[in-house]
């Protein structure tokens, strides 16, 4: 055999699909820890004394660091510079150091510790950061949020460094073969992970039943050890690669300072760049207070403790059953054969309803929201064909923004009023977040593709680390926000299930009122310039 004809892992399906499952599993591990309290904000009250404004502010700080101490730009820098698996590495292990200390910071270990007597009388006033109002802490935050702050915060950095690696890691693997399927399998998977983090966050903080909300971020900071041990393996497949291939890694262009004033007096970029932080504002802060927006809106009895449907078997079972969901599914959309791709849609349906019953019977709230993502997998497939054989990219934007409205004002105003009503109310908290994870495949499917069409090619690296910063403003801002405003609105109110949603919810609709006004602009800007927003990706020879 020549040399010319000698094989590379790349040419290897097996080994480049491995080497994209390492990198999807260490993303997977990282939606779930990033989302771990979300589940059991209720018992962050009860047990740690953190009210919404304490829990808002603690899950602000995740993207502190990448926003105020651009942390973000330097992680671009590192992956330029460093490449691919070195950063991958380095990124696992950055997150793991923060899930060490998150961990810590709510475990009983800490409780009564100096440490928490120093956390208590410190970071009370931080210079400059309290006169500009974006202090991560304040006065009178209890010392485990402060701390899980601190450890959130290196969380995050290494979770925005790990997010660029991968996408790079797959153009490396991928380039020229299945790219477009497989960064839809990678975001399949991640997305995935928060479902997986409502479903199994609450068993591992009851289990026993005794509460211990330690347990549950232990559970995380495990998946963290895997998703480094996936990262180093995953560094030794690339390293081989880069010996058979004897290529030097691939290198986007680095932010360059001289490029921000091109961006910023470029229309096209401050329509994309408001456009997500509007929309990602409405989803992701939301994802983090869902479950107990259902406590409070939804009547919910739990079974008998004796139960079948209160025992730790039918958590398992019904996760189970949410991998077929997901699977049958996504694996529908690239069948052949209409009879094979009939079956697998009908077996992902017939186990969604079954997982709905099933979430319905054991009268749980985070199990009725981890169906959130499953839509998502199912259709994501579908709208990057149809973006890129039909088009239509701009028409989709809004659309997402008015499903995103209409779930945010359902949620306000509809559900409290099946309050009381066991099965109504239930049936319309899925519908609604099925709808809301359609909206969230439906928005950025449509909006990264669209970039390059409107920033112009020479700057299109740095217009991507800009529109990722701005983006991360949203996300430190409107948790907190929410906090804020869910404790203003809810005077003396105790009882974490008993908050009135309607404020917060309304503020986040008002977010996607905004992005819908935002879509049409951009299609009235297409329509005039000829942007080719509406166009089909891929264009006839």
């Amino acid at each position: 055999m020549s040399a010319s004809t000698v094989k590379t892992l790349r040419d290897s399906a097996a080994m480049r699909w491995t080497a994209l499952l390492l990198l999807a599993m260490a993303m997977f591990c990282s939606y779930i820890f990033m989302d771990i309290l979300s589940p059991i904000k209720d018992l962050m009250q009860e047990t740690r004394g953190w009210d919404s404004t304490a829990f808002g502010t603690m899950q602000g700080s995740e993207v502190f660091l990448n926003v105020f101490v651009f942390f973000l730009i330097f992680a671009g820098i590192i992956l330029d510079k460093m490449g691919v698996r070195f950063t991958a590495v380095l990124s696992a292990s950055v997150m793991l150091v923060g899930a060490c200390i998150k961990w810590y910071a709510v475990s009983e270990s800490f409780m009564g510790s100096s440490l928490e007597t120093w956390f208590t009388n410190n970071l009370n006033y931080i210079p400059l950061f309290d006169e500009l109002g974006v202090s991560p802490f304040y006065r009178g935050m209890p010392a485990s949020a402060k701390l899980a702050a601190c450890g959130f915060m290196i969380f995050g950095c290494g979770c925005e460094m790990a997010g660029i690696t991968v996408s790079r890691g797959i153009v490396k693997w991928f380039k020229g073969r299945e790219m477009a399927l497989a960064m839809g399998s990678e975001m399949a998977l991640a997305r995935l992970g928060v479902a997986t983090c409502m479903i199994f966050s609450p068993f591992f903080a009851k289990l026993g039943g005794h509460v211990d909300v330690s347990r549950s971020v232990a559970f995380g900071v495990v998946l963290m050890c895997i998703a480094v041990i996936m990262t180093v393996v995953y560094f030794f497949m690339d390293k081989k690669l880069d010996e058979q291939t004897g290529e030097a890694e691939e290198k986007d262009d680095p932010f360059k300072v001289s490029d921000i004033g091109k961006i910023l007096s470029d229309g096209g970029f401050w329509i994309v760049a408001l456009l997500c932080v509007l929309y990602y504002s409405a989803i992701f802060p939301f994802q983090k207070y869902a479950v107990n927006m259902l406590q409070c809106n939804l009547s919910l009895e739990l079974p008998d403790a004796g139960s079948f449907w209160a025992s730790s078997r039918v958590t398992l079972i019904q996760y189970f059953i949410m991998l077929i969901v997901a699977a049958a599914g996504f694996a529908s959309n690239f069948q052949k054969k209409k009879t094979n791709q009939y079956i697998l849609l009908g077996i992902s349906i017939i186990a969604l309803i079954v997982y709905c019953y099933m979430g319905y019977m054991r009268q749980s709230a985070e199990a009725i929201f981890a169906v959130f993502p499953l839509l998502a997998v199912l259709i994501t497939p579908i709208l990057g064909n149809y973006l890129d054989h039909k088009g239509k990219g701009a028409s989709m934007l809004v659309l997402g923004s008015i499903l995103l409205i209409a779930c945010h004002l359902t949620f306000a105003f509809v559900l409290p009023a099946f309050k009381g009503n066991d099965l109504g109310g239930v049936i319309v908290a899925y519908v609604t977040i099925l709808v809301l994870g359609a909206s969230f495949s439906l928005v950025p499917a449509a909006l990264w593709p669209s970039v390059p069409k409107l920033v112009d090619s020479k700057v299109i690296g740095s217009a991507y680390a800009l529109i990722f910063w701005i983006q991360n403003i949203g996300l430190w801002l409107f948790p907190m926000l929410i906090g804020k405003v869910l404790d203003k609105t809810n005077p003396g109110v105790t009882d974490p299930t008993q908050f009135n949603y309607t404020a917060p919810l309304v503020m986040l609709a008002l977010l996607g009122v905004a992005a819908l006004v935002l879509g049409l602009v951009l299609k009235v800007v297409d329509k005039k310039k000829g942007l080719g927003l509406e166009l089909p990706n891929i264009t006839a020879e």
